[in-house]
Parts: C-alpha cells; structure tokens; sequence
C-alpha cells in the first residue's frame, strides 16, 4: 500500500533519529520554536556540502527568526561524523534516516550508482518548515541533488510568514 503523501498545513507525526555527539533529534510534534528540517543526500553529495556550508553561514541569522535547524541524512554515523569534522557545521546533524522515513515524508529514494557512492539507498533533498505546534508549513523535494530552495529567500519568506501569521499554502 502506497504511504499517503505529506500535505501542507498536516500535523508531522513526531519523527526522531540518531544525533551525532549522542542523544537524538526529533522534528514534528509540540515544539517551543519553528522548526527548518533539511534532509540531504549524505557524505558523498558536493552540492549537499555547498549547501549546507550555506546554512551554516546563515544559522545565525535562522536562530534569530526563531528557528531550530535540524539536519538529517541516511548515512551512517561515521560518515556523517566524517563530514561534521570536515566542514564544522554548527546545526544539529541526525544520520541513519530509514526509508519508512524517506517515504513518510514523501521524499524521493535513490539506489547508488556504485558502491564509490554510497553503500545504500538515500534520499534525495527535501526542505521542511514546521511550526511549533507540529504543523508542515513548507516541503520542498527534489528528485536530484541541483533543485533545492535558496536559503536567504526562504529566510525572508518565512520571516514575512511568521509576522503575518500566513497559512499554509498549496493544501487543496
């Protein structure tokens, strides 16, 4: 049976996953802050590390608007702590998303080209915005790793949503 497919302005069933540095990470759910969910493709994606040195520039900025910043991929703790040590972000980075997960957040799924890739399935992006009460306000999905939304203009347009109290949009 198919996994129904994520709807704007839905509740996110809690949804947790190994922190790296120990603990876990949890997105959906009652929270106290917004919450910027990013789900990228792992340790062998460049353009995730652009990306994501890109976040990390901006986190500031994301904290300021009111914004915790969860970052999850399905690699596996080493390779995830491979790429913290290399790159030093400072958000939150969760591994070992599971496919159940992929598909409940409607993500598309990708078999490696090679074991050099990787050595299991993974998803391909997905940008989340959750409001505090576990409600979606944003998904962004990719079925490849060069269509992702630019960061500072999410910023701005979820900065104007938060002050105007915008519903979600894209629901019928």
């Amino acid at each position: 049976m198919p996994t129904p497919k994520l709807t704007a302005g839905a509740i996110l069933a809690p949804m947790t996953f190994p922190k790296l540095g120990d603990g876990e990470l949890t997105v959906g759910g009652l929270k106290e802050n917004w919450t910027l969910f990013i789900v990228y493709r792992g340790k062998h994606c460049p353009r995730c590390k652009k990306y994501l040195n890109i976040l990390n520039e901006m986190r500031a900025d994301w904290q300021a608007a009111g914004f915790d910043i969860v970052v999850v991929s399905a690699d596996p703790e080493a390779k995830a702590q491979a790429d913290l040590d290399e790159f030093g972000w400072g958000f939150e980075l969760g591994y070992d998303l599971s496919e159940a997960q992929m598909h409940a957040l409607g993500l598309y799924v990708t078999d490696p080209l090679s074991d050099a890739e990787t050595d299991r399935r993974f998803a391909e992006p997905g940008t989340f915005v959750i409001r505090p009460d576990g409600s979606i306000l944003l998904i962004a999905i990719s079925n490849g790793p060069s269509a992702r939304p630019e960061l500072a203009e999410l910023l701005d347009g979820m900065i104007f949503t938060k002050d105007n109290d915008r519903p979600p949009r894209g629901t019928v």
